[in-house]
């Protein structure tokens, strides 16, 4: 067989139809074997790079996109995956370069590109460059999802209008993707000016609109498991991965303050922030693959520990900032998974953060989480339980696994920021640097929903928040308080 032969038509169909069924590890698997037998085939390492960017895997997929435009420089496709995967690393500048280029070109996936690229100025705070892209017009402006963007622009100059635009948008439009986004922008909107019972029903219009049926159950249940085996008291298995002194991991709830810890740490010329990497989770799914998670730990080999390893930190060093000698990974999966992480990188080191639960409950609700692997944020009910779990497990397998961590409380965080950080810094083992007492002043783009909230200084105007919806809180909150 030639070993460069094209793939046939129906390798990548089937490739696609498995990336449209969000099966991304079969996807990959199949797109990894027609590389192999046809490495210079651009659609195969495309194929690679779309099952990767959805589950996080940045560095594998930035390879692939690599690897294919060493063949095809120009290619649509590619320089839009890159585009991508550049924005997705915080490399905005280079994303925004990239795609400027590729729509001058005017290529078959002009629509997307523009869309990519819209995004790409709006999350990097160019908004004069995003207005005058909106201006400029074109094919893409002709889409119900260039509503969105229009809105944005308009707010400068209208606000109420962007509002009712936003508003109109999320209930009248039959994408769920298009609703949700448009729909919490306008709840964020209306919660800023101080209509919060508007706000409060609109979110959960959007919620019951757009969320699927969601399985708390698993989550309660993998809990379960980890506390009956935690509290047995003694650790149920021996770490066997590569020590991993300069890889540390944030542990807390979304809207928790994971973002405002990240970028006080990413400031420091020796941490690097690397975003919510999903490397965590492919440790997780490395692990139940294995049929060892949660109770079988004690039966990972050393190879495969190193193996599983050698996945997570080649991943976290690709996002790793030039000069730093430390990772923080704000992944918000790590809570349910610090055995699956203490196994595989001995002597990580673990940030836990909590807020007020019904500040962390409230922000939660109103925000635009992942409506399948977030599920649970559509009900304050149901994030309780989550919280409640979260707080169950965490500070017990701390105690029980004896991990390097230190706890931090954000209202203690925003009132004695120095004193605060000092504590983490120390754990990380540098010294402290004034310049993490300024996040506003960092420039890398924050892809959380937390990105305008860090661009001021350190401030309190969220504790509290909570009591502006008190009418959504009954008495079963009072026993996580």
């Amino acid at each position: 067989m030639n070993p460069s032969r094209p793939a046939q038509p129906a390798d990548l169909a089937q490739i696609d139809n498995l990336i449209a069924q969000r099966r991304y590890a079969e996807a990959l698997t199949l797109a990894e074997r027609v590389v192999v037998k046809a490495p210079k085939n651009v659609g195969a390492y495309g194929a690679i790079a779309r099952a990767c960017i959805p589950t996080g895997r940045l560095a594998r997929a930035n390879d692939a996109a690599e690897r294919g435009l060493r063949i095809a420089p120009t290619d649509a496709q590619l320089n839009l995956l890159k585009g991508i995967i550049e924005h997705r690393l915080g490399q905005s500048d280079a994303a925004i370069a990239r795609l400027t280029a590729l729509i001058a070109r005017k290529p078959a996936n002009e629509t997307e590109a523009a869309f990519a690229l819209a995004e790409a100025l709006h999350r990097a705070g160019r908004k004069d460059e995003l207005d005058a892209f909106i201006d400029q017009g074109g094919r893409w402006t002709e889409d119900e999802r260039a509503a969105v963007f229009t809105a944005r622009s308009t707010m400068r100059r209208d606000r109420a209008a962007a509002m009712a635009q936003l508003e109109a948008t999320a209930r009248s439009t039959r994408s769920a993707l298009l609703k949700r986004i448009a729909g919490f922008e306008a709840v964020r909107m209306l919660d800023a000016d101080g209509k919060y019972r508007e706000a409060f029903e609109l979110a959960s219009f959007v919620h019951r609109e757009t969320t699927p049926a969601f399985d708390i159950g698993a989550i309660e249940a993998d809990v379960a498991e980890q506390m009956r085996l935690i509290e047995k008291g003694r650790a149920w298995f021996a770490p066997k991965g590569p020590q991993a002194t300069g890889t540390a991991f944030v542990v807390g709830m979304p809207r928790s303050g994971t973002t405002l810890l990240e970028q006080m740490l990413d400031r420091h010329p020796q941490i690097s922030g690397i975003g919510e990497y999903e490397g965590a989770f492919a440790i997780h799914e490395s692990l139940v693959g294995l049929g060892l998670w949660p109770t079988e730990l004690r039966n990972l080999t050393e190879a495969d520990a190193q193996r599983i390893a050698a996945e997570y930190l080649a991943g976290a060093l690709a996002r790793r900032r030039a000069g730093a000698t430390v990772t923080f990974d704000k992944t918000l999966h790590v809570w349910r998974l610090i055995p699956a992480v203490a196994a595989v990188l001995p002597d990580a080191a673990f940030v836990r953060i909590t807020r007020d639960p019904r500040d962390t409950a409230i922000s939660m609700f109103l925000s635009n989480f992942h409506p399948n692997s977030w599920g649970f944020t559509s009900s304050l009910a149901s994030i309780r339980r989550v919280i409640a779990a979260e707080r169950k497990v965490v500070q017990a397998a701390f105690d029980l696994l004896k991990v390097r961590s230190v706890s931090v409380v954000y209202e203690e965080l925003v009132d004695h920021p120095e004193r605060e950080i000092r504590r983490v810094l120390e754990l990380l083992g540098v010294p402290f640097d004034p310049a993490v007492l300024a996040p506003e002043g960092n420039k890398r783009t924050v892809l959380t929903l937390s990105f305008e909230q860090v661009r001021r200084s350190i401030n309190r105007s969220s504790v509290g928040r909570w009591k502006n919806y008190e009418f959504a809180f009954d008495a079963s909150w009072d026993a996580l308080r």
